[in-house]
């Protein structure tokens, strides 16, 4: 095992290198530069243009530049962004990635676990009203056109019910009433509270995983019962501390700008999972051991979940962990419907800036979260499935 990783590490540094080269030879070849933005004025002289593109290192060779952000990056510095100028590449990705991974995150876990369970059933129960509608609404989900799907619920429940409000990150006008001790602006604000709400989310979601493993050895009546005392406890227990704090107004205030586009992205990934599970789990039960396991007279559903659906939860699995990096990036077009500001909407205005170092440092990270999620799965695929061994 540790000779398979030191390889797979290798070859992930010298992809990670190729990478990082054919991302910079395309965006080098994007034509004029950001400085055709921030000098549109022709009333602005051309000498100022040129000293600013001096400073930004623009009018340097493009070897010269690579090599240089090369450099940086190897050294844990990704520059400053030409787009938000001074601000540091870091400081911007530090600000926008857990918008972006929680949105995403949310809607990821809660479409697996809601697929694989449905993907089970179906595939363990054919036939019947229940597998016919599950499939049709899953595929009906799966080949939906995301960007009309997210208009026609907002439309729904924005517009003509006005549950939701139809987008954004806050409401400025509830946020500008209240006054939060050293922070004095709505966005500083909104990202104290939003990481706030990460934290004890964080913790709740460790209590009920702790409590979760806790019962596993309790019978199936007892552990349910435990279960569901403990999860009302805790989600009492998080509602009780937002109350206590003061900023509940606040914090529901993010959820519901949430809610939306949390929704449309489970629904729309569940009909993917949902369809993966049931084609996998449908050709675990025609293997040799299924039988053999039905022949011992074990219980049908020690079958299903500890046979069948465990060595079928593989191909799912893989899918999950590989697109995780990829959520990091953002759905540019999910962010833009609803105005979210997270990286998919700062990829899609650094690149229409020309914001070279803010787009570099963006991919990168995401080239490298993809990379090791590779190396992640492979590794997993040995617990998961014991027929699975690496020299």
């Amino acid at each position: 095992m540790r000779k398979y990783i030191l390889t797979r590490v290798g070859q992930i540094i010298i992809t990670l290198l190729i990478f990082q080269v054919l991302m910079f030879l395309l965006l080098n070849q994007m034509p004029g530069d950001v400085t055709n933005r921030m000098f549109s004025n022709p009333k602005i002289p051309p000498e100022v243009r040129e000293r600013t593109r001096v400073a930004l290192g623009l009018d340097d060779p493009p070897l010269v530049q690579f090599g240089r952000w090369m450099r940086n990056f190897y050294t844990g510095d990704l520059g400053i962004s030409f787009s938000e100028y001074p601000r540091p590449v870091t400081e911007i990705l530090i600000e926008r990635i857990p918008r972006t991974l929680v949105l995403f995150m949310a809607a990821t876990i809660v479409q697996f676990v809601v697929g694989f369970h449905a993907g089970r059933v179906l595939a363990w129960q054919r036939g019947g009203v229940y597998e016919y509608g599950t499939t049709i609404t899953g595929v009906v989900l799966f080949t939906i056109f995301t960007p009309w799907f997210g208009l026609i619920m907002l439309f729904i429940f924005a517009v003509q019910l006005g549950w939701l409000p139809l987008g954004s990150f806050i409401t400025p006008e509830l946020w500008s009433d209240i006054q939060l001790p050293g922070l004095a602006e709505n966005f500083s604000k909104a990202n104290y509270i939003f990481n706030r709400l990460i934290v004890s989310a964080t913790i709740a979601l460790v209590l009920w995983v702790a409590l979760l493993l806790a019962t596993r050895r309790l019978s199936a009546y007892q552990r349910r019962r435990f279960l569901a005392l403990g999860t009302l406890i805790v989600i009492a227990g998080l509602v009780a501390y937002w109350i206590l704090t003061g900023f509940s107004p606040l914090a529901t205030d993010i959820i519901r700008h949430m809610a939306l586009p949390v929704l449309v992205l489970t629904l729309v990934g569940f009909g993917g999972t949902m369809l993966t599970m049931r084609t996998t789990m449908l050709d675990t039960l025609r293997e040799d051991y299924i039988q053999t396991a039905r022949a011992k007279g074990l219980p049908e559903n020690v079958v299903r979940d500890r046979h069948a659906a465990r060595n079928a939860l593989l191909p799912v699995f893989t899918g999950l962990i590989i697109g995780l990096p990829f959520v990091i990036s953002g759905g540019i077009i999910t962010e833009r419907i609803f105005s979210w500001p997270g990286m998919g909407t700062t990829l899609l205005t650094a690149t229409l800036a020309e914001d070279i170092p803010l787009v570099m440092g963006t991919f990168s990270f995401i080239g490298v979260l993809a990379l090791l999620a590779h190396l992640v799965a492979d590794i997993t695929y040995a617990f998961l499935d014991p027929r699975i061994r690496y020299g």
